[in-house]
């Protein structure tokens, strides 16, 4: 039966018809073909899909550029345009590029992120205007970065009935949450949270994720200056300062400069955060912060930390995939194409102005939606505003995110090691040239369509890296000079995440993470001619089957090498060994070179490079301190360091080791008896239309019991909705028995006590209660309790709520990268799911479901 039917217009492909039709054009790659259907194919609010293949995504991206192209001189064709963009090869839109041109079926923008927010403003207007433009911002799906340095520190007096501010760590959390409520289109949104060591609240900023189950929804840095990082090596006292760098503060502090960064390298140790930004190398650096005085004072950085953007500018991305330009790949006689690439970096640039003529349409589109709408003007006011000043700074600064792709691959497929003083200077030479082509195709630029609008030369004569493309080519320094550019800011590196799953490579600058790995299949042991190889705690059986990085299997295919055959761990070993891939992983290369090649990289990227340094689990301290304090010193911008093991992974090394069983109950976990103190967390959240509020006990940081109900009403807890913390006391009634209680501090620091959590709530729960938590007290892992809830069959409405509710103020403790039994993914039907931050998150297909 023809299953294809007409939707104004246009033929639409069922999910299995456009997965199919990818899996022939990725060659079988089902991951590839999978993310790409369900992320990047055409589709409307109705789930129509179509596009059946990226071909089809490619001509719509080719037929808006040609008609942008149109409108100026010496025009790209849509031929042109698509042969640059096909199979991504050459030229790569990234994220929010690849979905909205030419998508009549969403009002969005297409920048990949945002900053916005203020420097100056610590009302409670202007911080619940921040956290509304960013939810605005998400719902688009832009990610978003904001700073936090403007709000006054903890313990300061306010004019309000608070009388003293509660510092930053409550706007951690409510920005974080906004983040997590926001979908889009079947994710979650991305938040960067920064603040400047200079605060006085820093120390508060660095610990706040520590607390499992707290600012889940955004990544943190701290902004770091110069003189921070001298009272450091000179183990000096530092002073923090509010407001920050002011020369008449508010309030002053001073603190051991050594004690605040060892916190630092402890949990970026511990848990891989928080980033560093070193700012003063970010700012000095800057060409957008020549214009600070008219709007262009850099703020924050995107979530992945790759774009420094003041406040309401945005940006979007393109990646040029280097391994393309590499003739000959993986053979003696391997060469880069460099005429070539010069050519088609110039057509990147090109590409990128047109996409922000786009994207100005994109942003008028969403100003019509919003004047559009049935709400007050006095609703809308934020929302509009917010638009009008990022189609502003887009129609005026223009900035674009040239950048790269897949040089792991390309290095391997030179027949260099990736971290080798040899692959250095060719990287290195390599970004020189990217740099220099860049800025000569936005000069070119200028000269045909006009240079962007405040651009000054006199204002950027001293600024560092026009000086260094001044010395590598003064022609096009001069040239510039006269005509001006086009855009304000042009380069950066992105994590290229689903990007490189479509270009099938290594991500941005990083190596490969493993040129062979294993995953996991789950299959039925009934099945005939079934393999098991392995059977997990809870009995289910999976086959393990290899899987070869596809650029590794590209080389054994060059040097004649079987890729059907079924090695053993010896053989593999063998065949990483005589690869260009060995001692090249993400696990291999040495720390250091990593970060002196991010140094020599990043003085030839105007904005800033996305990079992860990994090392191995046993990896001290002091060596994560020595690393960061190189990158400072080498000149990177920022630096996030991971250690092995740190976070639960996804993926599981080729290499043989004994299966760790993880017990469905872990006795030695908490002490005999209970300790008459608990420290708790209050989780808020909505069943249905009733409100409700969970009390959870925790032990070093793991659930041992809850108390939950109705919130707000005459039998639940009225509780001030700041109140995020405290304690449970275990007391004794007059008669004897047994009661719970809970203790905050109010806003002045007073302890206020409420008396009897197991008398508040409805009786039939409380007996539910007990239940769960003597599960929970006894070990048993927080997975297998929030399943033992989800397969209690209760008959009583109100107990079904309330067993949802539990489940779901649980799920917040899981561990990252726990293996979820027994569920399917509602997208793809796929049974390999994991939890991450408390949501399931299919590995097969991306998507996440919360709740």
């Amino acid at each position: 039966m023809d299953t294809k039917i007409t939707v104004k217009n246009a033929a639409t492909y069922t999910q299995e018809e456009a997965v199919n039709a990818s899996l022939q054009y990725f060659k079988g790659d089902s991951l590839a073909a999978t993310v790409w259907v369900n992320k990047y194919a055409l589709k409307d609010s109705e789930g129509n899909i179509y596009e059946s293949t990226p071909n089809d995504m490619h001509h719509r991206i080719a037929a808006e550029i040609a008609r942008i192209e149109a409108k100026y001189p010496n025009a790209y064709t849509h031929q042109q345009v698509f042969d640059l963009i096909k199979d991504f090869k050459y030229l790569v839109p990234q994220g929010s590029p690849m979905t909205g041109i030419g998508n009549p079926y969403q009002i969005a923008s297409l920048s990949n992120c945002f900053v916005i927010g203020n420097d100056n403003s610590d009302s409670y207007g202007g911080i619940m205007k921040t956290d509304q433009e960013q939810v605005q911002l998400m719902k688009r799906r832009g990610g978003v970065g904001h700073d936090l340095s403007h709000i006054r520190p903890k313990g300061s007096p306010v004019k309000n009935s608070a009388l003293t501010s509660t510092g930053l760590v409550p706007f951690m959390e409510r920005y974080s949450n906004s983040t997590r409520e926001v979908a889009q289109d079947g994710r979650r949104g991305a938040l960067m949270l920064s603040v400047s060591i200079n605060h006085p609240d820093a120390v508060d900023f660095i610990d706040a994720k520590l607390e499992q189950g707290k600012v889940t929804g955004a990544n943190v840095s701290v902004r770091i200056d110069n003189n921070f990082m001298k009272a450091v090596q000179a183990d000096a006292p530092y002073i923090q300062k509010y407001p920050i760098f002011s020369d008449n503060p508010l309030y002053t502090k001073e603190i051991s400069a050594k004690d605040l960064w060892d916190k630092i390298i402890h949990n970026a140790w511990k848990s891989a955060e928080p980033g560093i930004l070193f700012w003063d190398t970010i700012i000095n650096e800057s060409l957008p912060d020549c214009y600070a005085d008219l709007g262009y004072k850099t703020l924050s950085t995107n979530p992945c930390g790759e774009i420094p953007l003041c406040a309401y500018d945005s940006c979007r991305l393109l990646a040029i995939n280097l391994l393309s330009y590499v003739e000959k790949p993986f053979t003696a006689a391997a060469s880069f194409n460099f005429t070539l690439f010069k050519e088609h970096v110039a057509a990147a640039q090109r590409i990128m102005d047109d996409i922000i003529d786009l994207e100005l349409e994109k942003i008028d589109a969403i100003l019509s939606k919003i004047d559009a709408d049935p709400e007050s003007d006095e609703v809308k006011l934020v929302e509009k505003n917010l638009w009008l000043n990022i189609r502003e700074k887009a129609r005026e600064g223009r900035r674009t995110g040239i950048g790269i792709t897949a040089e792991g691959d390309m290095l391997a497929a030179l027949g260099l090691r990736y971290g080798s003083d040899e692959a250095v200077d060719f990287s290195e030479n390599l970004h020189k040239i990217l740099a220099v082509e860049v800025y000569r195709g936005s000069v070119n630029l200028a000269k045909e369509r006009g240079a962007f609008g405040i651009y000054d030369s006199e204002r950027e004569k001293n600024n560092p890296f026009v000086l260094r493309l001044k010395e590598a080519d003064s022609q096009l320094y001069y040239e510039m000079q006269e005509y001006g550019r086009r855009n304000i800011a042009l380069l950066t590196i992105a994590p290229t995440g689903t990007t490189s799953l479509m270009t099938q490579t290594t991500s941005g600058i990083e190596p490969v993470f493993l040129p062979v790995y294993k995953r996991r299949r789950k299959v039925n042991p009934n099945d005939k001619d079934v393999r098991v190889d392995f059977i997990d705690e809870v009995g289910d059986s999976w086959e393990e089957y290899v899987v070869f990085h596809h650029r590794f299997k590209e080389w054994m295919d060059v040097n004649g090498i079987d890729t059907t055959k079924n090695y053993t761990q010896d053989e593999l070993d063998a065949l990483v060994q005589q690869s260009p891939y060995y001692k090249a992983t993400s696990n291999d290369v040495d720390w250091l070179s990593k970060v002196r090649m991010q140094g020599r990289i990043q003085k030839w990227v105007d904005h800033s490079i996305s990079v992860t340094v990994n090392v191995p689990n046993e990896t001290p301290q002091e060596v994560v301190a020595q690393l960061y304090m190189q990158a400072w010193e080498a000149g990177c911008k920022g630096v996030t360091v991971y250690r092995d093991g740190s976070r639960s992974g996804v993926l599981i090394a080729a290499t043989e080791k004994k299966e760790e069983k993880t017990a469905d109950v872990l006795p030695s976990i908490f002490p005999v008896k209970r300790p008459y103190v608990l420290e708790a967390d209050v989780v808020r959240f909505q069943n249905s239309k009733d409100k409700w509020i969970a009390f959870i006990g925790l032990i070093d940081g793991r659930p041992y019991e809850i108390f939950t109900g109705l919130a707000d009403d005459e039998d639940g807890i009225a509780l001030p909705r700041w109140v995020t913390e405290g304690l449970i006391l275990k007391n004794k009634n007059d008669d004897g028995s047994t009661r719970y209680d809970f203790q905050y501090k109010n806003t002045r620091g007073y302890k206020t006590t409420i008396e009897g959590l197991s008398h508040k709530f409805n009786p039939e729960y409380w007996n539910y209660a007990k239940l769960i938590s003597g599960t929970l007290r006894h070990g048993m892992s927080i997975e297998k309790a929030v399943d033992l809830i989800n397969s209690l069959q209760l008959d009583s409405e109100s107990i079904n709520t309330w067993k949802n509710g539990v489940a779901r103020a649980l799920k917040r403790y899981i561990v990252d990268g726990t293996e979820a039994h027994g569920q399917k993914c509602s997208n793809c039907n796929s049974v390999n799911l994991i939890y991450q931050e408390g949501c399931l998150t299919c590995k097969d297909c991306g998507s996440s479901k919360c709740g």
